[in-house]
């Protein structure tokens, strides 16, 4: 069997969970970046490149870990050097360079993945089966929080204008996940705690997104970036015609948290891990490479988390909701997932 070369770009704070993805995997691996390469590389026996172009040459696969305002510059280069490419979310700082992302894969015939890991969370995978299955009927309202320690001010994370700030790095992950469980959005409108500004942005800070879908369900999404010390914590809670659902990454969650009127409902508990996560997310796209099929998520879908999010920006800039339009995307969209890969 032939050793699946990749090339990882990047070697900061998300680096460690694609590097442990891939060393499970049994690639080669190959790695390039400004700073941090030789340590990432002597942790995981892998090997380093001194430029992109070196990197390029290693690899079949590359593997996009920088900040976002790179990704799109980056992933570009490696799809016309004719290689299948796996970037971070957002795939994209802007809609415009996303499409540019897209349309370059396809003209060039490689595939593109954005990593929207938490598609490959066992709760949000189960959650979204149950409501494919109607146990709650029509989703109504949907609930996605999302929280924990701030980056460090000064950093590109609170760089709005750079690609960075909270809607675009950490909740573009629900708005995402609101996306998968209820359709397209239709309007988007967005307040926050603190000014959308420039890197100068206060440490802690917290946004709520409200998504009106095309089927008439609304989704509330909450994400915050708090106090040195805060816990990370997530959860969601989607009201159907006929029943709820929700899900809860703190260990004391439990049914006991419905209330009364609720009880007949399910509380979804905590799946144990069998795999990390990030590396299913790897297993996936590398097996959809090999396959020729559809990964669990597709450059469209990055695509229009980044329309989504973008959309959320302005309404924080104007103060006002703002329209979307997806039907733009559904050109892009590839062929429906298979069994068992989308559940």
């Amino acid at each position: 069997m032939t050793t699946l070369r990749v090339g990882l770009i990047g070697a900061g704070g998300i680096s460690r969970v694609h590097a442990d993805g891939w060393r499970a995997l049994g690639a080669a691996v190959t790695v390039y970046s400004h700073d941090g390469a030789d340590a990432l590389a002597a942790e995981y026996g892998f090997a380093v490149a001194t430029d992109l172009d070196a990197l390029l040459a290693a690899a079949d696969v590359v593997d996009i870990v920088t900040p976002t305002p790179s990704h799109a510059p980056l992933a570009l280069t490696a799809i016309r050097a004719g290689k299948h490419v796996i970037c971070e979310k957002p795939l994209a700082g802007t809609v415009d360079a996303a499409r540019e992302v897209i349309e370059a894969a396809r003209e060039a015939g490689v595939r593109l993945f954005p990593a929207h890991v938490v598609r490959y969370f066992p709760d949000y995978a189960a959650l979204r089966a149950q409501v494919l299955t109607g146990r709650i009927g029509e989703p109504a309202v949907l609930r996605f929080v999302r929280g924990g320690e701030a980056p460090k001010t000064g950093t590109w994370f609170h760089d709005v204008d750079g690609g960075g700030g909270i809607v675009r790095d950490q909740m573009i992950h629900d708005l995402d996940q609101a996306l998968w469980m209820a359709g397209d959005i239709v309007r988007v409108y967005a307040a926050q705690s603190a000014p959308a500004g420039d890197a100068e942005a206060p440490d802690a800070v917290t946004a709520h997104v409200v998504l009106t879908h095309a089927n008439g369900a609304l989704s509330h999404v909450q994400g915050t970036w708090g106090p040195r010390g805060l816990l990370f914590r997530t959860s969601a809670d989607i009201a159907g015609s006929s029943g709820t659902l929700a899900l809860d990454s703190a260990p004391t969650a439990s049914r006991l948290d419905i209330p009364s009127a609720h009880a007949g409902d399910g509380y979804l508990p905590p799946a144990s891990l069998t795999e990390s996560p990030y590396t299913a997310q790897l297993r996936d796209y590398v097996a959809a490479i090999a396959e020729d099929r559809e990964a669990r998520v597709t450059g469209a879908d990055g695509l229009r988390a980044v329309i989504v999010a973008e959309a959320a920006m302005e309404s924080l800039r104007t103060g006002l909701p703002v329209e979307v339009d997806l039907t733009s995307t559904s050109d892009l969209a590839s062929a429906a997932v298979p069994a068992g890969v989308g559940a």
